[in-house]
C-alpha cells in the first residue's frame, strides 16, 4: 500500500500543468513529463500488475515478517533442461539469484522464511513445471498468511534464456548467455554480463546494469529508483525513471533514449556516426561527458537552466572550420538560461537532442 500511495503521489505531481517555454525546438516542456509517465509508468505497471502473481492478497505478502523468531524450511531440486532452454521463475516475496554452471541441469535451492507460526510455511508451495526445453518455477501462497517469503538461488546452463519476476524482492542475474527479462514491483535489480538482456524493470527499486553487450534493444525503467549502467555496448538503449537519477558510464550505443521526471542524468561515453541520442529531464541536470572522435549536431533546450559546453561548438548549425577560438568562447557565453541552442561540434554526424525544464545542461570532454 505504501508503494502504491507513493506511485499515485508521483503521478499527481507529474500531471501538474506547467507554463510552456518559448522554445522553437520544443515549445512545450510538458512533453518530457508525458513521455515518462506514458512510457515508464503506464507500460511497466500495467505489464506487471496483470500477471497472476499480483492480487490484493498476495500484494500484502510478507508484511510483518520482522516479528518473532525466524522459522525456515529448505527446498532443493535439480531438473534436466538441456542447451538453449528457457527458465522462468515468479516469486511473491523474497530474493531471486540466478547464476550459470556447467552441465545441462537447472539447480533450484530455496529457503522459505517466516517469523510467524511455523505452520504457515506449509501453506506456501514451490511449484516446478517441466516441459520440453522449458522449466517454470513459481511460488504459490494457498493460505491466508502474510509473513512467508521465499529466497531462491538458481543455477542454469550458460546458454539458457531467463525470465524472472518478483513482487517484493531483489533480482540478481549474472553470466546468462540467453535472452533475459527481469521485472520487480518492490525490489532492486542487478544484472551483469548478460549479452542478450532485453528488459530490466522495477516499480520501487534501483536498476544496476554492468558489463554487457546486448545484441537486441535494451529497455530499463524504474518508477521510484535510480538506474545505473556501466560498460554497456548496445545497439539501442531505452531508459526511463520518474523519481531517480540515471548514471551511465562507459557507454557505447547508436541510439539512446533517456527520460526522467525528477532526477539528474549523467552520461559518459562515445557517440556513433549517424547515431541519435534523445535525453529528457523535467526537473534535473543533464551532464554529458563525450569522446571527441565523433562530431554531433546539438539541439538543446532549457526553460529555467543554463546550457554550457566545454567543447568548441559553432552556434546556428554552421560547422565551418574557420571559426576561431575567440568566437567559440563567445558562443559558450551565449548559452545562458532560458535558451534553445542549436550548435555543431566537429562534422555533426551524430544527432544529440537534450531537453530539460528546470535544470542545467553541461557538455564536457570525456
Amino acid at each position: 500500500m505504501q508503494n502504491r500511495l507513493a506511485l499515485v503521489a508521483m503521478l499527481s505531481v507529474a500531471a501538474v500543468p506547467i507554463a510552456a517555454a518559448q522554445d522553437p525546438y520544443d515549445p512545450d516542456p510538458r512533453i518530457a513529463v508525458r513521455e515518462v509517465v506514458r512510457d515508464v509508468v503506464r507500460d511497466h505497471v500495467q505489464s506487471v500488475m496483470r500477471e497472476r502473481v499480483v492480487t490484493p492478497r498476495t500484494a500484502r505478502a510478507y508484511q510483518g515478517r520482522d516479528r518473532g523468531p525466524e522459522q525456515t524450511e529448505r527446498f532443493s531440486r535439480k531438473v534436466k533442461l538441456g542447451r538453449d532452454g528457457r527458465f522462468t521463475i515468479e516469486n511473491i516475496a523474497g530474493s531471486i539469484t540466478v547464476t550459470t554452471g556447467s552441465g545441462d541441469e537447472v539447480s533450484i535451492e530455496a529457503v522459505k522464511r517466516t517469523r510467524g507460526d511455523r505452520a504457515q510455511l506449509t501453506s506456501v508451495h514451490i511449484i516446478v513445471d517441466e516441459r520440453p526445453g522449458r522449466v517454470e518455477v513459481r511460488t504459490d501462497h494457498t493460505g491466508r498468511n502474510d509473513r512467508v517469503g521465499v529466497d531462491y538461488t538458481v543455477t542454469v546452463p550458460a546458454s539458457t534464456g531467463v525470465e524472472a519476476k518478483s513482487v517484493s524482492g531483489d533480482l540478481k542475474v549474472t553470466g546468462v548467455q540467453g535472452i533475459v527479462r527481469l521485472e520487480s514491483v518492490s525490489g532492486n535489480i542487478n544484472a551483469a554480463s548478460l549479452p542478450k538482456l532485453e528488459s530490466a524493470k522495477s516499480v520501487s527499486g534501483d536498476v544496476d546494469l554492468s558489463d554487457a553487450s546486448p545484441e537486441a534493444d535494451l529497455n530499463a525503467t524504474s518508477v521510484s529508483g535510480s538506474i545505473r549502467a556501466k560498460g554497456l555496448k548496445a545497439r539501442t538503449l531505452d531508459l526511463g525513471t520518474v523519481s531517480g537519477d540515471l548514471v551511465l558510464s562507459d557507454i557505447a550505443c547508436s541510439r539512446l533514449g533517456v527520460r526522467s521526471v525528477s532526477g539528474n542524468v549523467d552520461y559518459s561515453g562515445t557517440l556513433a556516426k549517424s547515431g541519435r541520442y534523445d535525453i529528457n529531464s523535467h526537473s534535473g541536470n543533464v551532464r554529458l561527458a563525450l569522446a571527441t572522435d565523433v562530431g554531433f549536431e546539438l539541439s538543446a533546450t532549457s526553460f529555467s537552466g543554463s546550457i554550457r559546453s566545454e567543447l568548441p561548438m559553432t552556434l546556428g548549425g554552421n560547422s565551418s572550420s574557420s571559426s576561431s577560438s575567440n568566437r567559440d568562447r563567445d558562443n559558450r557565453r551565449r548559452m545562458g538560461p532560458g535558451h534553445a541552442t542549436h550548435a555543431v561540434f566537429g562534422d555533426g554526424s551524430a544527432a544529440l537532442v537534450v531537453r530539460t525544464f528546470s535544470g542545467d545542461i553541461v557538455i564536457t570532454k570525456r
